[in-house]
């Protein structure tokens, strides 16, 4: 066959999939409805931003294995895999929206009746949908044709965002639901040069693996806001929470990740994903109060944060102009979706006050959000100029060690938040600023 992937969406998900898979020697179509980013894709221009992906994305092109394509059913009439790497965006009451995917295997199942293709199709849920969509896309398909021979697998993904490419090539797991034992066969033939290590292959039921994806950023999500709301008792009675998470992190019970207290997690996995869980929970007549809790708790925290700017100044920051360091959600991508500094810039806008940011990857997506509502500055230090204040609210590596001096030159004043604690207290003190960080006492004040 022409192509023995087809990669259905080309998104963050889809474009890191298909560029990982074609890399490991597969011949990979991806297919997209957007006919302008097909065109820059096969011209070789990334759309977004992620440490490593350029480099394999342009090797696979000038090695004939990686194509892009608006046709659907060359992929359908192509390949016997087909990824579904679809956007499940949240509804308004937090569940998720799984119109697109039920759309595309709809639209496959017509193909197949069209082309009359007999041979076994694998669809595989590779987007983070709630339990039981694999029997809805089933559904979607033979409601179409009924003699379609299909199976549905569910593959959720586990990629970190500023470290996709390396999750995908070294996993530490990857699971895959599916009962049909040729699926799982072909299934684990896909992945078995990507877990020649030793790391597992875990086959399950679909429900099962359904769940995994909501269960662990669920469960990551809880461990951040933990950190955080542990972080307002340690400046309420005295503690450092940066000793504490040391000492707890030691214990090989909890261990070191997600332990970072800061204002709140973001981005296009977590928020999106314990809503849905938490959505899915009550439809099941279930009430899980740790995720429900988790997310209030998270919401709340980038308001704590503003609170304390508004208290240091009098209670009005109305006409002040604050710089801000960081608008992606983490660093090493340029994801703005909800972003914690969206949510800071939102409320420091709606009392009065202005902004002036700065990030190496995010402006883009800033301005679709902000439009002129706030200034863009052309690196760092320009943002400082005139300011009442530094935000840190994304911990970019550049701005992990900055020139103080020329911070302090800049800045029209010597006051720090930092949302991500990226200095050391004792360090800002000898510099001389007025340092606010989370969960630990506040210098020079």
């Amino acid at each position: 066959m022409a192509n023995q992937i087809g990669v259905i969406g080309t998104g963050y998900v889809g474009l890191v999939t298909g560029t990982c898979f074609a890399e490991s020697g597969n011949k990979v179509l991806c297919v997209d409805i957007d006919e302008a980013k097909v065109e820059k894709l096969r011209n070789g221009k990334v759309p977004i931003y992620e440490p490593g992906l350029e480099v394999l994305f342009e090797r696979n092109i000038r090695e004939n294995r990686l194509h892009f394509s608006t046709d659907l059913r060359q992929a359908v009439v192509n390949c016997k895999i087909l990824f579904l790497c679809l956007p499940t965006p949240p509804d308004e009451d937090g569940s998720a929206d799984l119109q697109t995917v039920l759309k595309v295997a709809g639209d496959i199942g017509v193909i197949l009746k069209e082309e009359n293709i007999s041979d076994l199709r694998i669809l595989v849920d590779k987007s983070t949908v709630p339990v039981g969509t694999s029997v809805r896309v089933r559904k979607a398909v033979t409601d179409v044709w009924a003699d379609a021979n299909i199976d549905v697998v569910s593959n959720p993904e586990f990629l970190r965002e500023g470290f996709a490419v390396e999750d995908f090539m070294k996993p530490d797991r990857v699971v895959i639901g599916t009962q049909n034992e040729e699926s799982a066969h072909l299934m684990r033939e896909l992945y078995r040069p990507f877990t020649l290590s030793g790391n597992p292959i875990y086959v399950l039921d679909e429900k099962s693996a359904e769940a995994c994806k909501y269960a662990a950023n669920s469960y990551l999500a809880m461990r951040i806001t933990f950190m955080n709301e542990m972080a307002e008792f340690c400046e309420s009675v005295g503690a450092d929470i940066e000793s504490v998470r040391r000492a707890i992190g030691s214990d090989t019970r909890i261990g070191k990740r997600f332990l970072f207290p800061g204002i709140g997690y973001g981005g296009s996995c977590f928020p999106k994903d314990v809503r849905a869980l938490a959505h899915s929970a009550r439809e099941a007549n279930v009430n899980l109060t740790l995720i429900e809790a988790a997310e209030a708790a998270n919401r709340r925290q980038s308001q704590r944060f503003v609170e304390r700017i508004v208290k240091r100044f009098g209670g009005d920051v109305s006409g002040k102009n604050f710089a801000l360091w960081g608008l992606a959600f983490k660093p090493n991508t340029d994801d703005t979706r909800e972003a914690p500094a969206f949510r800071i810039i939102d409320q420091l806008l709606e009392l009065g006050a202005s902004v002036r940011a700065y990030d190496p990857e995010a402006h883009e997506g800033a301005q679709r959000r902000f439009g002129d509502k706030i200034a863009y500055a052309e690196d760092m230090y320009d943002a400082l100029k005139g300011s009442a204040a530094l935000i840190v609210a994304t911990e970019w590596n550049e701005f992990r060690n900055p020139d103080f001096e020329q911070v302090k030159q800049a800045l029209g004043s010597n006051i720090i938040f930092d949302g991500r604690n990226c200095y050391d207290t004792d360090r800002m003190d000898k510099f001389g600023f007025e340092y606010h960080s989370i969960g630990r006492a506040t210098v020079g004040a």
